[in-house]
């Protein structure tokens, strides 16, 4: 969900390393965007830790991970997720509580930058997931455990660019497979072939520490015992130094494995250098 800017002495502007995502990329809370996590300018490191919960009653989201970069060119991430499903473990039957993957990243760099070239910072990424209970996954119709994914994220952040505010634009074309980001396994009886995802993110700065925005999501639709939901979310982010921000939302996340209108509080907690 959030970023940017409030001018530092010490190098990038405060939030220029956004919020960690629930796969750990730099970025908002469900697009990963171009920039990279931390503060670190060049020749310095730069890096964050993060916990996410997403609670809508009947599920439960837990993530927690790192990110890590260098020179503001390169990022590594990872990020340990469990979805608790225990409504519909019980009125289905399921024999497990819980689904479980971890997601390992890597994110470069293109070129361009967030706000000083004439160019948007532009950024390639890889996600490579694996789903770490495959009973739940493999019986609905997923055909792998295991996937790679790419994205290329553009960014731009426009100085007074909303009625004197500044506005954070990015935009993330995602080629994928994975059921509810893999959660539910990688490809399906519907279809098995990766797909060319849409994602955005629109964010105004209300002032160096407090920023307000939106993000978007497409998903795929590979399942055929249950419709998979585009996600979208209205965020709010407050950062009162580069060391901690915190993010609340409210997420709209549709159907999820059958069960319907699936809404909630997304909260997240960063600690950033």
């Amino acid at each position: 969900m959030p970023v940017l800017a409030g001018a530092d002495p010490g190098g990038r502007l405060l939030a220029t390393g956004g919020a960690s995502m629930i796969e750990g990329a730099a970025g908002g809370g469900i697009v990963p965007w171009a920039v990279m996590s931390g503060y670190g300018t060049r020749e310095q490191w730069g890096g964050a830790v993060f916990a996410t919960r997403v609670d809508t009653g009947e599920y439960r989201l837990d993530t927690a991970g790192a990110g890590f970069s260098y020179a503001n060119r390169v990022e590594l991430s990872f990020a340990r997720q469990r979805l608790d499903i225990d409504t519909l473990a019980k009125a289905a039957g399921l024999p497990e509580r819980s689904l479980n993957q971890y997601v390992l990243g890597a994110k470069v760099r293109l070129f361009g930058d967030l706000i000083y070239d004439r160019l948007p910072q532009v950024a390639l990424g890889l996600q490579y997931k694996r789903q770490t209970n495959f009973f739940i996954p493999q019986a609905v119709g997923a055909q792998r455990d295991s996937d790679t994914e790419a994205y290329l994220a553009a960014s731009r952040l426009l100085l007074g660019g909303a009625f004197g505010y500044n506005l954070l634009l990015n935009g993330t074309l995602r080629y994928s497979r994975a059921n509810e980001t893999g959660l539910l396994g990688f490809g399906g009886d519907r279809r098995d072939n990766r797909s060319l995802l849409k994602e955005g993110s629109v964010a105004v700065l209300l002032n160096p520490h407090w920023i307000v925005g939106v993000e978007y999501r497409e998903k795929p639709d590979n399942l055929s015992f249950a419709g998979e939901s585009d996600w979208q979310d209205l965020f709010i982010g407050y950062f009162p130094s580069k060391n901690v921000s915190v993010v609340a939302a409210w997420a709209d996340l549709g159907e999820i494995a059958t069960l319907e209108d699936q809404a909630g509080l997304y909260l997240s907690l960063q600690l950033s250098y």
